[in-house]
């Protein structure tokens, strides 16, 4: 089991430094920034881009794995993308992994002025993005015609430091979204599904497990080959609430058949409010057991 960690792009640099450091000197498997133009409730707060954080964070890090949680194609077109991730995986040596989304309704929709897609027709955007992204890293030119992307002749050198590209872990909660991950991700994320209190969501966890095990198989690909990243905190109790919890968390993640799990950096106050002491803990409790 494997344990990443989420820091929110909230911060100034000389703050949000250390952040990174420590994540990457307690042990962290990998960390994350959230990629939005601005979340939910902090959305009159501070906030600042992934792309140039996680390029900033590869400057003052040597073996943590770095990535967004999860980029979307709400306000990013795959050919410039594709040249972002290129350059950021330079600058990191080779260790970004892109969390890739559908993308949400709310505040990155409508900040640009644009009506909100309806469920059927993110999916279809999606499954645009991810292809498109996926053939412009990989291949040395591409055109591509689509609903919601085009391309002309777009340009992959000189390609990423991984080969054949970045690896793509593809969040997913919905059938046509996990069938993406099964097709073109090396991982697959997930928030699960509702639930009220925390064993109504672990079931419900359960239950996309099995059907992505299914989809793998559909896929043609060996299930065991695609890791599985459980995005923890969506569940109803924040993961970082004390030691004993987070213990329950990996535990119960492990006996599902997960690769990997993802908390957050405490904040002072909600979401994800907590004690910074209990990373320090963690760091020195349980990272060294997994």
């Amino acid at each position: 089991m494997r344990v990443g960690i989420v820091i929110l792009p909230e911060h100034r640099w000389w703050a949000a430094e250390p952040l990174w450091r420590m994540a990457e000197e307690y042990g962290f498997a990998h960390a994350w920034t959230y990629d939005h133009l601005g979340w939910r409730s902090l959305v009159d707060k501070a906030w600042y881009d992934a792309v140039p954080t996680l390029t900033a964070a590869a400057t003052v890090t040597s073996t943590i794995r770095l990535g967004t949680l999860v980029a979307s194609p709400n306000f990013r077109h795959p050919v410039h993308f594709a040249r972002e991730l290129t350059a950021l995986d330079d600058i990191a040596d080779g260790r970004i992994t892109l969390g890739v989304g559908a993308g949400g309704t709310g505040f990155d929709t409508t900040v640009l002025g644009r009506p909100e897609l309806s469920p059927p027709e993110r999916s279809d955007r999606f499954a645009e993005f991810v292809e498109l992204l996926d053939h412009v890293l990989r291949f040395d030119v591409t055109d591509y015609d689509g609903t919601y992307f085009s391309a002309v002749q777009a340009r992959r050198a000189p390609g990423c430091v991984q080969l054949p590209r970045v690896p793509f872990v593809v969040a997913a909660n919905g059938t046509r979204s996990m069938e993406l991950a099964a097709q073109f991700g090396q991982g697959w994320v997930t928030t699960g599904r509702g639930g009220d209190d925390l064993e109504s969501w672990w079931r419900a966890v359960a239950e996309l497990s099995l059907r992505f095990t299914d989809l793998c198989h559909q896929q043609g690909r060996d299930p065991i080959k695609v890791d599985r990243y459980l995005q923890v905190d969506a569940a109803p109790e924040f993961s970082l609430s004390s030691v004993e919890h987070f213990r329950d968390v990996v535990g119960r993640a492990d006996e599902l058949g997960f690769t990997d799990i993802i908390t957050h950096w405490p904040r002072a106050d909600g979401p994800y409010a907590g004690k910074e002491s209990t990373v320090e803990e963690i760091a020195t409790e349980v990272l060294p057991e997994l």
